[in-house]
């Protein structure tokens, strides 16, 4: 029972970190300031996903804080162990089993990195985060639960998660096209809170949660127009379909140094057929764009 609650506490905070339900952002951070979830800062989760938002990025192997895909040369470059990791988390089961552990270790990494070099920002986020952890460590201590069995909970709310997150992005040309429409009203599209209209959310992310369904029913064949198609019945069959299938390759179908997925000018060369030959990798990936974390 926990899982599921601490599984909507995390779609309560995407909710605020939207600008909901208050004006003032300080308000809406008091709401979700506990860290029920203890793996994720609130204020290091608000800063990547806004990052996310940023539509001409989505699938980026670098600049989307949030993407599965990786750069094509590093996928070459991978062991045949982590080839193997990276190719179970692109189905669905495994994403679930190993996904929160490649999600939380990139950003306890990367987090590390920036603090070591004195990120203040990130510095703070981890500080009210340790602040917030102790009343709910001792709630749970008081309670008399085990606390083993309040971490399993909380893994049990990122496997959860990681069910919305599997496919809401797809790697396209257009950037309208690479968010996905899923047309569930059960019991995963309220804990996710109707984030599975996820196309809505990205073209109108200041829409209240129960907005959603109610903007999509009222311009679906735009909507649907507009994301090239890309939509599921429910999560069904998402779930018999890629359970042990992947969906994706894990290397970026058509990314490299030369042709960024940021660039809107490449992707419509790209459509049109008259993008220039690619410009080589660098030998090292500069030390930005080797600091990204993965969902």
């Amino acid at each position: 029972m926990l899982g599921p609650l601490l599984t909507l506490h995390s779609s309560l905070q995407h909710e605020v970190l939207h600008g909901h339900p208050f004006r003032d952002p300080r308000a809406n951070e008091a709401t979700v300031f506990l860290p029920l979830g203890l793996a994720v800062p609130y204020r290091r989760f608000r800063d990547q996903h806004l990052a996310h938002h940023h539509d001409p990025n989505l699938t980026d192997p670098y600049d989307d804080p949030e993407t599965n895909y990786v750069d094509p040369a590093a996928w070459q470059r991978m062991s045949p162990l982590r080839r193997l990791i990276l190719r179970a988390n692109n189905t669905l089961l495994g994403r679930m089993a190993v996904g929160p552990f490649l999600s939380l270790a990139g950003l306890w990494r990367g987090d590390l990195r920036a603090m070591r070099a004195g990120d203040a920002p990130v510095r703070r986020a981890w500080a009210l985060h340790a602040v917030g952890a102790v009343p709910v460590l001792a709630a749970v201590a008081a309670s008399g639960m085990p606390v083993w069995s309040y971490l399993a909970a909380c893994w049990l709310a990122l496997s959860i998660l990681r069910i919305r997150t599997f496919l809401e992005h797809r790697a396209e040309l257009r950037p309208r096209e690479r968010s996905v429409v899923i047309e569930d009203r059960g019991p995963l599209a309220f804990l996710f809170l109707n984030n599975n209209f996820h196309a809505v959310h990205h073209a109108c992310p200041g829409l209240p949660w129960y907005g959603l369904p109610a903007a999509y029913a009222a311009d679906r064949a735009a909507v649907l127009r507009r994301n090239g198609g890309y939509r599921y019945r429910s999560y069904w069959p998402v779930i018999a379909r890629h359970l042990l299938r992947a969906k994706d390759p894990v290397a970026h179908p058509f990314w490299t140094w030369g042709n960024r997925t940021t660039a809107r000018e490449d992707a419509e060369a790209l459509l049109a057929g008259v993008l220039p030959e690619p410009l080589p990798p660098p030998a090292v990936a500069p030390a930005r764009l080797r600091a990204r974390t993965r969902r």
